[in-house]
C-alpha cells in the first residue's frame, strides 16, 4: 500500500492537513475511497460498534450513509503528538423520514509510519434539530474552503 501523506511525526501544520483530508474524504460518502486511508487491519470503535479491517469499514460506511442522508461533516484538530491526532467534529444529516440531526463527537486516531490510520476511537452524541436550524448548507461533497469551521460556527 502506498503512503498516505502527511505521515508521522505530525506537526501542527501536517496534523491540520491530515484532518482536512479526512474530512474531505468522508464528505464524498464513498466507502471504498475512505477505507483506503486505513490500514488493512485497522481497528475502530464507533459508538458501541467495533469494526476490524477495510472490508468491515466499507460495510459500516455503506450502512451509515444509507441511513444518514445528505451527510455533511466538519472536523477540527484538537491535539496531536507523534503518530496520534485527536479531533472534534460535528455532522448534519437526516433519516429517511426527513428528521434532521446534528451529531457531535471526538475521535482519537493512531497512524502507522506510512500515514495510514490503524486505530480510530470515536465517541458521538446525536441531537435532533429542526431543518431551519441546520448550519451546513454547501452542496454535497467536500466543504468549501471559505465555509466556517466548527469554532467559527460556535460549535
Amino acid at each position: 500500500m502506498a503512503a498516505k501523506p502527511p505521515v508521522p511525526p505530525f506537526t501542527r501544520e501536517s496534523a491540520t492537513e491530515k484532518v482536512r483530508l479526512a474530512e474531505d474524504a468522508w464528505n464524498t460518502r464513498d466507502p471504498e475511497r475512505v477505507a483506503l486511508a486505513y490500514t488493512a487491519d485497522s481497528r475502530w470503535r464507533n459508538r458501541g460498534e467495533f469494526v476490524n479491517g477495510r472490508e468491515e469499514i466499507v460495510a459500516f460506511l455503506t450502512r451509515k450513509w444509507t441511513r444518514e442522508q445528505d451527510y455533511r461533516l466538519i472536523k477540527e484538530l484538537w491535539a496531536f503528538d507523534g503518530n496520534r491526532i485527536a479531533v472534534r467534529f460535528a455532522y448534519e444529516c437526516h433519516d429517511d423520514s426527513g428528521n434532521w440531526y446534528r451529531s457531535y463527537g471526538n475521535e482519537n486516531w493512531e497512524f502507522d509510519d506510512e500515514g495510514l490510520m490503524r486505530l480510530r476511537l470515536a465517541s458521538i452524541n446525536d441531537l435532533p434539530i429542526k431543518e431551519q436550524h441546520r448550519k451546513y448548507h454547501w452542496p454535497l461533497g467536500p466543504r468549501p474552503h471559505n465555509h466556517p469551521s466548527l469554532t467559527d460556527l460556535g460549535l
